[in-house]
């Protein structure tokens, strides 16, 4: 009775690779975890932390007024949001070609003088206008090898 429920096992697990690990999209438990569970070592320290949440969190606040620094930075933290780019409220110039990029630069440059643009604002809008350049550059190669060989063809 064993050897036939081992040798249905046997039968029924999917074939492995010769260093011993199932194969892609092949494993020892194709159903998997279910979308959306968590792991239970999170699941047990969320509950552990939620129940001395609010005494932790009273002690931390009290060492931060009390000056220490560890402290006064963990609840800075909490209460800040990390900062996140923002939208620039800036109309760049169109670029259809190589030459609207010293036009496009110069609004950006006016735009820094003026105060409308950060100076880091102004540097990441550069590095977009030099990969447009760039871009412009090879469309234009492209078209430019297209047209030598149009012509090379209509040679032969």
């Amino acid at each position: 009775m064993l050897v036939n429920f081992l040798q249905k096992q046997v039968e029924q697990e999917p074939p492995r690779e010769a260093d011993g690990r199932f194969g892609k999209g092949k494993s020892g438990n194709p159903a998997g975890r279910p979308a959306g569970r968590r792991n239970n070592a999170t699941l047990i320290s969320e509950a552990l932390f939620d129940a001395e949440a609010a005494t932790l969190t009273r002690r931390a606040i009290d060492l931060a007024l009390d000056g220490n620094a560890t402290a006064l930075r963990l609840c800075l933290q909490r209460l800040l949001a990390p900062r996140r780019e923002r939208p620039v409220g800036f109309a760049l110039p169109p670029i259809e070609n190589a030459g609207d990029i010293v036009t496009a630069m110069a609004a950006v440059t006016a735009a820094v003088a003026d105060g409308t643009l950060s100076p880091s604002d102004a540097y990441a809008l550069s590095q977009t206008v030099d990969t447009f350049l760039r871009a412009i550059d090879a469309r234009d190669v492209e078209r430019r090898l297209q047209r030598l060989e149009s012509a090379d063809a209509a040679r032969r």
